[in-house]
């Protein structure tokens, strides 16, 4: 133990001592592996584990390698929407809101919070007060703080099979049961999980687009799990995650917007509406939680970034975020027609959306998506294996791919180098 720790500097040494610069003289230089002796005693670190629970592998990420086009989760901001951003973000610089010098409230920017119920009153059905919207930094961590804010380790919650890899892996994370339920042609099937688990405390379900297998929930299944869940007492998690880019038909009314119980928690994000760069999206809660959330918003991080706010709530009630949106369900739809375009040849099945910004290639035969999916990134195109977001039900194979967030003719070439690729089996 060195005698004068309280005069001392503290220096981690990447290399040897004599590479130690600014110490000094008379002070007490310790190595890295002195530290530990001057540490309190403490649980040893278990790698891979928070609060006990196991994570979940993550695939290894070189973020400064440019993402390749079919990577799902592409942002649709075009040169105008950034054009128009750019000068909304000047001024809001020049003119910050109170909250940019000062704390603001954990729920974020009331300005942009009635801009939002504004916008899924006339667009999804939604009738919700200010006070039950709040600003976040995404679905995933609006996801984080219900989890935590409601349920407790070993609380049982729905998820559909197949499921959306990352909310299940937070789930998993925070030490919840998870029930699946299985998915088909009108999504998830609330008597299958009313006979796994009657009395599970929360459902969490991609309604309007399920993800990944794009289904929507029926009605007579909307009014079934409504039913079940003020029964129950469980809380349903609507994930509305990219229910902007409809290209057929009228929009589709979120579950929400029957709820007449108050036990749906709705979930939004510009991630897919602008940029997930961003990092924004919102949530609109129960009047019964509204303030159980709140406390412990604030005890995390506070509140939402007041810049993004100001800047958004002024792109929303000026009109740039509908014209955004009009422009990018336009660009979006050829970019589908693009990619199925170049998949036409494939050994594959493809399944042409009329919503939403990814698409299903299935496989033909006994074909392996892990095949697939090689030969497709060697012939220019990304995808994520179908089969892998299967929990308990029979996987399934084949490809999941995006088509926002590039070119057109970056998309129609990647697919046609992917379908050279998978039918001449790599040997070009």
């Amino acid at each position: 133990m060195p005698s004068r720790a309280d005069e001392s500097v503290l220096h981690f040494l990447v290399g040897g001592a004599e590479d130690v610069v600014g110490v000094a003289e008379g002070s007490t230089v310790m190595t890295i592996e002195t530290l530990p002796a001057l540490c309190p005693a403490r649980a040893p670190w278990n790698k891979g584990r928070i609060m006990g629970q196991k994570l979940p592998l993550q695939p290894k990420h070189v973020w400064s390698t440019p993402p390749a086009p079919g990577k799902l989760g592409g942002g649709t901001a075009d040169d105008k929407t950034l054009r128009d951003l750019r000068g909304l973000f000047r001024e809001a610089l020049m003119r910050p809101p109170p909250e940019f010098l000062h704390y603001g409230d954990p729920f974020g920017d009331v300005s942009l919070r009635r801009e939002i119920v504004d916008y899924l009153r006339a667009t999804r059905g939604i009738r919700a007060g200010v006070d039950q919207v709040m600003i976040t930094s995404g679905t995933q961590s609006a996801l984080s703080l219900i989890g935590r804010a409601l349920m407790q380790p070993k609380s049982r919650i729905w998820v559909e099979d197949p499921c959306y890899p990352q909310a299940l892996n937070l789930f998993r994370s925070l030490g919840l049961t998870i029930i699946p339920v299985p998915v088909d042609q009108d999504g998830l099937d609330p008597a299958a999980g009313m006979l796994a688990a009657p009395e599970a405390e929360a459902v969490y379900l991609t309604p309007s687009h399920q993800f990944p297998l794009g289904a929507t929930l029926s009605m007579p299944r909307r009014l079934a799990l409504l039913d079940w869940a003020q029964g129950a007492g469980a809380w349903i998690i609507e994930d509305d995650y990219d229910s902007e880019y409809r290209f057929t038909g009228p929009p589709l009314a979120a579950l929400h917007g029957i709820d007449r119980a108050g036990r749906v928690i709705y979930l939004g994000t510009f991630s897919k509406a602008l940029a997930p760069g961003l990092r924004l999206g919102y949530a609109v809660l129960p009047v019964e939680v509204v303030e159980t959330v709140r406390r412990l918003r604030d005890l995390t991080d506070r509140y939402p970034n007041p810049l993004i706010e100001t800047v958004l709530a002024r792109f929303m009630s000026e009109g740039q975020y509908a014209a955004h949106l009009r422009r990018a369900r336009k660009r979006c739809r050829m970019a589908r027609d693009a990619l199925v375009e170049g998949l036409s040849a494939a050994p594959l099945d493809v399944m042409i959306p009329d919503q939403g910004l990814h698409l299903i290639a299935y496989a033909r035969g006994d074909e392996a998506d892990a095949e697939l999916q090689r030969l497709g990134q060697a012939g220019g195109l990304s995808s994520r294996r179908l089969s892998q977001m299967f929990l308990k039900a029979p996987a399934q194979q084949g490809l999941v791919i995006g088509y926002s967030g590039f070119e057109t003719a970056e998309i129609r070439a990647a697919a046609y180098g992917a379908t050279r690729a998978i039918t001449s089996g790599g040997r070009e």
